[in-house]
């Protein structure tokens, strides 16, 4: 109690003394770390709402209950998420520099929650859940966000906002899904925003630190009380909107210049252990029969992902998530360096590592797959 008191008193002199012009937050400005400023008052912020976001998710009923095929073992809060998106939003907004492209970001993933909370509190089918999914991703093409690639196709600009939208659906997607084992999602979208954060404030791309430092700091604070043994969870509330956040920044940055491979392959890379575990349980899931369509693919609901086979092999939960964690920071960490790497056989080099490291899960996944038979 203690602790939290202090917590809750350092934030209060935080966010207040930020108020007035100067101080603190014009340091931030005047020594070029804006980004240093955005994360802590997104951190405090999260601390903050995170004890509101819990008393509102016993009020409402919005309860996660242990079942066969959950971890945990006793009820605890899911609309923790509502901590993680008010911190993000009032961290943005008190940054205050809006282009059209951060507001469709902001419109979109204020769509993401409200539907992740419905969800979470009544539930939806999965045709609802997916029509607002691509509504909200629709809204950040919209404002001019999307993928474009270097080759000339016919219809090339429509190609591009379908991939774009394809790319939000599914990364928001693969978070959800990768929200199964205490902390595993939000340590993640802190690493993978912190990699956004150090690449992009690397090459003077400010807006796009700004958002993932951001989004870093509300995750982090939410750590508080997500790490295990956890007090909530995000439910997909928060999942769902940190992934769509992430889709968002992989469009936004401009990763490399005057080479499409690195360009392209650093934000795989970064977000690449949610991606691969989404690809791999699909492909699994379709091959077993489990999964025949995409209402049966939002709704299936099995311990076939990467943490849950790490966990058959006898890791616990903290093992599990500091594992994939490694795993997930020696891949950005790859796409980083890439950037500077001059040399082509370099790159290719970074690019083998990365492919042994996706090897490496493979095997895991099998091995935790068998162990399961």
């Amino acid at each position: 109690m203690a602790i939290n008191r202090l917590f809750f008193f350092i934030s209060f002199i935080l966010l207040v003394g930020i108020f007035p012009k100067g101080g603190f937050s014009a340091w931030t400005w005047t020594e070029g770390v804006r980004w240093l400023y955005l994360f802590l008052i997104s951190f405090f912020a999260a601390g903050i709402f995170i004890k509101p976001s819990l008393k509102l998710s016993w009020r409402m009923g919005a309860i996660d209950f242990p079942n066969h095929r959950k971890v945990h073992t006793e009820p605890k809060p899911r609309i923790g998420g509502v901590a993680v998106y008010l911190a993000f939003m009032f961290a943005l907004l008190r940054n205050y520099q809006f282009s059209k492209e951060i507001l469709g970001i902001m419109a979109g993933g204020t769509v993401i929650f409200l539907l992740g909370f419905f969800d979470d509190v009544k539930g939806l089918q999965a045709r609802t859940r997916l029509l607002w999914q691509l509504t909200a991703s629709v809204i950040v093409v919209f404002c001019g966000l999307y993928l474009s690639f270097p080759l000339k196709l016919p219809f090339g600009k429509l190609i591009s906002y379908a991939i774009s939208i394809l790319w939000l659906v599914g990364i928001l997607n693969a978070f959800n899904f990768m929200d199964g084992i205490d902390g595993l999602a939000s340590s993640m979208a802190a690493v993978c925003a912190l990699l956004f954060l150090g690449i992009s404030w690397n090459s003077s791309q400010h807006q796009v630190a700004f958002i993932s430092a951001s989004l870093a700091g509300a995750c982090s604070g939410f750590l508080l009380v997500n790490w295990h043994p956890s007090k909530a969870f995000l439910g997909d509330c928060g999942s769902t909107f940190i992934g769509f956040i992430l889709g968002c920044l992989a469009m936004y940055g401009s990763w490399a210049t005057g080479n499409s491979a690195v360009a392209l392959s650093t934000p795989v890379l970064v977000l690449g252990i949610p991606i691969f575990d989404i690809i791999y349980t699909t492909v699994s899931r379709i091959k077993n029969g489990n999964v025949r369509n995409v209402k049966q693919w939002l709704e299936y609901t099995g311990r076939d992902h990467f943490h849950h086979r790490l966990m058959k092999l006898g890791m616990g939960v903290r093992e599990a998530v500091g594992f994939i964690i490694m795993l997930n920071v020696c891949l950005g960490l790859a796409a980083w360096t890439m950037r500077h790497t001059v040399s082509t056989i370099g790159a290719l080099f970074l690019l083998f590592q990365s492919i042994i490291i996706f090897i490496i899960v493979v095997i895991l996944m099998l091995l935790g797959r068998e162990e399961r038979q």
